[in-house]
């Protein structure tokens, strides 16, 4: 029996070692993470899409890949500790959902509107959606629930409050990301729709999406216990950061002002968090 509590412990013991040696990585490196890879990566995309770039360089799948996975760790690492088996059955559930959707979106033009991936985000599964897919999605869906948990405080309570707002949230989040993504050549939709190419049944495809993804997650997490995580892990909302930085860049440089000022609505909700101004900057700077 002791044996067996010491092994135990000894789990527990390192898996708080690991977690505290990457929240310092994190902490130690944040300004790197979530202003100086989105600014390096608006302009190596923006390069590729207007071919200023060698080809081995332009739209390499590992640069995309590798910057992606740095920006999201501070969301991964500051969500670790509050990931159980219930959290993660339900990502598992919803990782499922992320590729069905997607590749029934690829081949039957719902609920999305018909478009097709322009170039390879890494491997492809079925030779259709990216590999990736879940990386790239299911992040956003946590940032958008997390700032809106956040920004709504009390209210947050009600549920009839709280998936609503939530799921428009996911819905801005996309209304920022298409239009760069469609002006980098990631995608594009055939016949292009009036939203900067993007058409208006991509958002109706994505409060579907949206919808089930809010709910999954909203299930997998004690919501007290997820916001006292957001409370006290102050770099939890930098993928956030990430987000807008990257995105909204791309959408300003190709003019595209309505998703830049929703990128900017975001800027708002995060100051509004009360964790993002000079202070920060000057603390996240490094040395």
């Amino acid at each position: 029996m002791d044996n067996r509590f010491s092994t135990v412990r000894g789990g527990i013991d390192s898996r708080a070692i690991v977690q505290r040696r990457l929240e310092e990585l994190v902490r130690e490196n944040r300004f790197t993470i979530a202003v100086i890879f989105p600014f390096v990566g608006a302009v190596t995309l923006v390069a590729s899409a207007e071919g200023l770039l060698p080809s081995l360089l332009a739209y390499n799948p590992l640069l995309i890949l590798f910057g992606t996975a740095v920006m999201r760790s501070p969301l991964i690492v500051g969500l670790l500790p509050r990931i159980g088996w219930l959290a993660l059955g339900c990502l598992g559930v919803l990782t499922a959902y992320t590729y069905a959707i997607e590749v029934v979106g690829v081949r039957t033009d719902w609920p999305y509107g018909a478009f097709e991936y322009t170039i390879q985000l890494g491997p492809m599964l079925f030779g259709e959606v990216p590999l990736a897919l879940p990386l790239f999605f299911i992040p956003l869906v946590l940032n958008a629930y997390l700032l809106t948990l956040v920004v709504l405080g009390p209210w947050s309570d009600r549920v009839l409050v709280r998936i609503p707002a939530a799921i428009a949230a996911v819905v801005a989040v996309d209304l920022v990301l298409d239009p760069a993504a469609v002006a980098i050549g990631f995608w594009a939709f055939v016949p292009p729709g009036v939203y900067y190419g993007v058409p208006v049944s991509n958002y109706v495809g994505w409060v579907i999406s949206g919808t089930v993804a809010v709910v999954v997650v909203d299930l997998a997490f004690d919501r007290e216990a997820l916001l006292e995580r957001v409370r006290d892990c102050e770099f939890v909302l930098d993928d956030l950061v990430s987000f807008v930085l990257l995105w909204g860049t791309i959408n300003v440089l190709y003019g595209n002002w309505a998703a830049a000022a929703v990128a900017g609505a975001f800027c708002l909700g995060l100051f509004r968090t009360d964790r993002y101004d000079l202070e920060m900057v000057r603390t996240a700077l490094p040395g």
